[in-house]
């Protein structure tokens, strides 16, 4: 029995999805589980699974295309079976094609294989050779390739990056990838349209450092992963939250909405760009437990092997800069999320000690706010309570 290759959600208020690459040909036999597409959203490119085994076949989309969310855009289909008759948009141009039977479509319905227009006329791609010409900023429009019937291969985007890094060495701005540009207008689309203002406290970490300390031994003998103060910051914020609803919301065209899960992000720097992996229900997880997925999140991010999963559902995000010695810094909200914190170092300063000059560790914290969802009491409300959580991490 076909199955249906869909569009999917992978964020809340998805309405649409970028078609990066297809991973597999038509006519290619497929396997449950198998890496088949890739698809951008607001936050990265992720990797798309197969939901079941058969033929890639009936494919209705290809790479640039912007298509609704949950539309068809191809089939697994069993040996001698065909696709269904489906007719799909490409919401980006506006075209419609009619896919009817795999052996009654006409060449220009049908999508054989990734081609790309170039001097010569149309030249295939192979899906790995695509994948490396965006990372590497090459114009696959200008290249001729060494693959049967000038197909291009990922050798020949290896050579020509080299050949453009040996005629620009005086060049070291790094090409803008697929996730670099989408965070780009993200982040422009949310500090134009979304009302922010800021809320920034200074927090005593000697508490937090200490139960670091305390629980390191243990949790790196039973779950083989060192807890960080992220790992922590993640435990007390979503907990936090709980008494904060309103923090934990988003703001749609009709309403707040209120979000019984705390689902924390946490932005990872990869290679030229950012991205937002989710701890879910991060309010009841152990920190081991936080510790690990952070670790494996972490780990699948700088491998670019995130899957939808992973990045969707968030409700708070946390940002944190420690580790690069930045003493505080304000972040910019990721709708439709009310809210975002900014973390920075944990470092020795002078400060009153009941009523005396002392030394303590001290870290900044900067609260980002939709003003739509959240006023500056309640922001204040959400500082008070997380450093005194801080202070006292134990509970």
């Amino acid at each position: 029995m076909a199955v249906s290759v869909v569009m999917p959600a992978l964020e809340m208020a998805q309405e649409t999805g970028k078609l990066v690459s297809w991973l597999k040909e038509e006519g290619d036999l497929v396997r449950k589980g198998e890496i088949l597409l890739e698809v951008e959203t607001d936050k990265a490119v992720v990797e798309v699974e197969a939901a079941g085994d058969g033929i890639l076949a009936g494919v209705t989309a290809k790479p640039g295309d912007v298509v609704q969310v949950g539309r068809t855009i191809a089939w697994l289909v069993q040996p001698g079976e065909t696709p269904p008759a489906t007719a799909s948009r490409d919401v980006a141009t506006g075209r419609r094609t009619d896919t009817r039977s795999a052996g009654a479509s006409t060449p220009a319905d049908s999508v054989a294989a990734p081609t790309v227009g170039s001097p010569g006329g149309g030249a295939r791609i192979s899906p790995k050779a695509r994948r490396l010409a965006q990372e590497k900023g090459v114009d696959i429009g200008r290249l001729k390739g060494s693959g049967p019937g000038g197909e291009i291969l990922a050798d020949d985007i290896l050579a020509a990056a080299t050949s453009v890094s040996s005629v620009n060495l005086g060049d070291a701005s790094p090409p803008v990838t697929s996730i670099g540009r989408l965070m780009a207008e993200r982040t422009t689309q949310s500090w134009t349209t979304v009302p922010h203002f800021f809320v920034t406290r200074d927090m005593d970490a000697g508490a937090l450092s200490a139960a670091r300390q305390q629980m390191l031994p243990a949790i790196d003998q039973s779950h083989g992963v060192k807890v960080t103060h992220t790992d922590l910051l993640v435990a007390i914020v979503a907990r936090t939250l709980t008494k904060h609803p309103r923090l934990n919301a988003s703001w749609t065209t009709e309403r707040i909405v209120s979000h019984e899960d705390v689902n924390i992000a946490l932005a990872m720097a990869v290679e030229n760009a950012v991205v937002t992996a989710v701890i879910p229900r991060a309010d009841r997880a152990a920190v081991a437990d936080i510790a690990v997925r952070r670790r494996d999140l972490a780990e699948r991010a700088r491998a670019g092997r995130l899957q939808p999963a992973d990045i969707a559902g968030a409700t708070f995000t946390i940002s944190n800069l420690g580790m690069f010695e930045v003493d505080a810094f304000t972040a910019i909200i990721v709708p439709p999320q009310a809210a975002i914190l900014a973390v920075g170092a944990i470092a020795d300063r002078v400060v009153p000690v009941d009523g005396k000059p002392g030394v303590r560790p001290m870290m900044t914290m900067t609260l980002s706010c939709d003003h739509r969802v959240v006023d500056g009491a309640r922001a204040a409300e959400f500082m008070r309570d997380l450093a005194a959580a801080i202070r006292s991490p134990q509970l």
